[in-house]
C-alpha cells in the first residue's frame, strides 16, 4: 500500500488557503504527525475488537455487557474527537 493510499492519513490533513501578494491565493497543506496517524489506526484497531468482543458476549453469554459498550462508546468518542479537532 503506497502513503497516498493512507485514509486516516489524508483525513487528517489540513488545507488552508492563504493570500499571497497581489491576490494571489497559495494552498497550504500541513500533514498529521506520524505518531497521530499511528494513534487513529490503534484506536480504530481497539474499537473492531471491543465491538467483535460485544458480539461474542452476546452469542455466547446471551447477555448485553455495559462495560464493553462503555469502553467502545469512549474510544469512538476519541477517535471522533481527534478528527473533529485535527481540522480545526
Amino acid at each position: 500500500m503506497k502513503l497516498s493510499d493512507d485514509w486516516i492519513k489524508r483525513a487528517l490533513t489540513r488545507k488552508t488557503r492563504q493570500r499571497g501578494t497581489r491576490s494571489s491565493q497559495e494552498i497550504l497543506v500541513v500533514e498529521p504527525d506520524e505518531r497521530l496517524v499511528y494513534a487513529v489506526k490503534f484506536a480504530i484497531g481497539i474499537t473492531a475488537c471491543l465491538t467483535a468482543l460485544e458480539v461474542a458476549h452476546m452469542a455466547f453469554m446471551g447477555s448485553w455487557n455495559s462495560e464493553v459498550f462503555a469502553a467502545i462508546t469512549g474510544m469512538s468518542g476519541t477517535v471522533m474527537g481527534i478528527f473533529v479537532g485535527q481540522k480545526t
